[in-house]
């Protein structure tokens, strides 16, 4: 069991960062983010034996971590609100990156668990329709027409001059 130990170990410390990143994207959280991480994690460990026995054990991990998520969006009491006082933009290149990077997050609030899910998955983690597809067990076309629907909604969340560059085509 010590070996085992070691090698989930050294797989929490290769990818944590990782999963920590995709898992903020999802939720928007930092804490939520934390908390669906380490739920991931200890599913992973309770049948490690499998997961390190899977082609691709990060993915393997991904799939929970995802899973935890849906799980936890089904649960949420829809009517619970998170307002922020958002400042007011300041000039400069890394106050409009981080305004930027704050639209993005309140556009990606907007969306479905699934849709939001596609699109992290597209789009950060870089994978192709085909892999999200198997990884959300749905169908490419599925996945198409989550990644148009959400683009779109993203799109019109967004101002007019941050939306023409999400894909360098105007709105």
């Amino acid at each position: 069991m010590g070996a085992d130990r070691d090698e989930f170990t050294a797989f929490v410390v290769a990818h944590e960062a990782a999963l920590l990143r995709t898992a903020y994207l999802l939720t928007g959280d930092r804490g939520h983010a934390e908390d669906l991480v380490q739920t991931a994690l200890a599913r992973a460990y309770r049948h490690w034996g499998r997961v390190r026995q899977a082609d691709v054990p990060i993915a393997y991990v991904r799939r929970l971590l995802l899973n935890c998520h849906l799980s936890w969006r089904r649960r949420l009491w829809h009517g619970e609100q998170v307002v922020e006082a958002l400042p007011d933009r300041a000039a400069g290149d890394w106050q409009d990156a981080y305004a930027l990077g704050d639209e993005l997050h309140r556009a990606l609030d907007e969306l479905s668990p699934r849709a939001r899910a596609v699109l992290v998955l597209r789009f950060y983690e870089d994978l192709t329709e085909t892999e999200t597809a198997a990884l959300l067990g749905c169908s490419t076309s599925t996945v198409r027409t989550h990644t148009a629907r959400g683009l779109a909604a993203v799109r019109r969340v967004l101002r007019p001059e941050t939306a023409a560059t999400t894909d360098g085509s105007p709105a």
